[in-house]
């Protein structure tokens, strides 16, 4: 055992197994993408944890919650005596990324792309890590034909409608997702154009950029919490009361890793925002 796992067994209690050169059999996966891929894979029997945003299949949630991706717990990842933990690129903090690091355990950051071919290659990288190549490229060429299908659906729109994505509504302010954020690349996927520009990723925008987005469609998470935002709230703010969407009540709700975690099931949300804007026929 190295002086660094000596080390953090000393601090959290722990024992380690020594390390095997053989398919992994105690795997926790971080970021509900993850979660998704390795259990469509057929790698579901080999998972002993997973993280907060991972709630899908449903099912997965029986197992070990160890907190919110961002936020994670050594102490608490370690409890479980994972030999693999696999997790989204944006997983941390970095101080408990480097703690798990140094344990010896093997850690693999998955690719985090919010593009098509990010999907691939998450799954790609996935398979590989699980030691599932034959299922990896099955899945792979599943999911790309569905994405293939939404990329021509959304190439034949002649005039794309404008959607503008909130993140958040706290204390009246409309956090939105702008460019490069996960939130515009679904959006193109689905024909649509990101009425939020000029900034990138997810930023707090004035009443006047919301009246200047001039959106067609609210798009919004389907979540609980003090985060959640219903079709009231928006009515009741008196930027996005005026938009085109909100006058029409064209303002829709989905669950949040289907429509922005860019994994096996990301052709099915393109599909559902295609729908919602411009209806089953196009």
């Amino acid at each position: 055992m190295t002086a660094a796992r000596l080390a953090l067994a000393a601090i959290f209690g722990l024992t380690f197994a020594p390390a095997l050169a053989q398919e992994p059999q105690r795997v926790i996966t971080l970021g509900g993408s993850v979660t998704e891929i390795a259990v469509a894979l057929g790698a579901e029997p080999r998972l002993v944890a997973r993280d907060s945003t991972s709630t899908y299949p449903v099912r997965i949630t029986a197992l070990p919650d160890v907190g919110y991706i961002r936020a994670l717990s050594p102490e608490g990842v370690l409890s479980l005596t994972p030999d693999l933990i696999l997790a989204e690129g944006d997983a941390g903090p970095p101080e408990a990324v480097e703690v798990l690091r140094a344990t010896g355990i093997a850690f693999d950051l998955m690719p985090n792309d919010p593009s098509p071919r990010g999907v691939i290659d998450k799954i790609t990288a996935v398979a590989a890590a699980l030691d599932l190549p034959k299922e990896g490229a099955a899945l792979a060429a599943e999911v790309k034909a569905g994405l293939e299908a939404a990329e021509a659906r959304a190439a034949a729109v002649t005039k794309p409608k404008r959607v503008l994505f909130i993140l958040s509504l706290q204390g009246g302010r409309v956090m939105a997702g702008g460019e490069q954020s996960s939130a515009e690349a679904i959006i193109r996927l689905a024909g649509g154009v990101n009425a939020a520009s000029g900034f990138q990723h997810y930023k707090p925008i004035t009443d006047e950029a919301v009246l200047a987005a001039a959106p067609d469609l609210i798009l919004m998470m389907d979540r609980e919490g003090d985060l959640a935002i219903d079709n009231r709230d928006v009515l009741a703010h008196p930027a996005l009361a005026e938009t085109p969407a909100a006058k029409a009540g064209a303002i829709l709700r989905m669950d949040g890793m289907l429509l922005l975690g860019f994994g096996p099931r990301t052709p099915e949300a393109a599909s559902l925002l295609y729908t919602a804007l411009y209806g089953a026929e196009g």
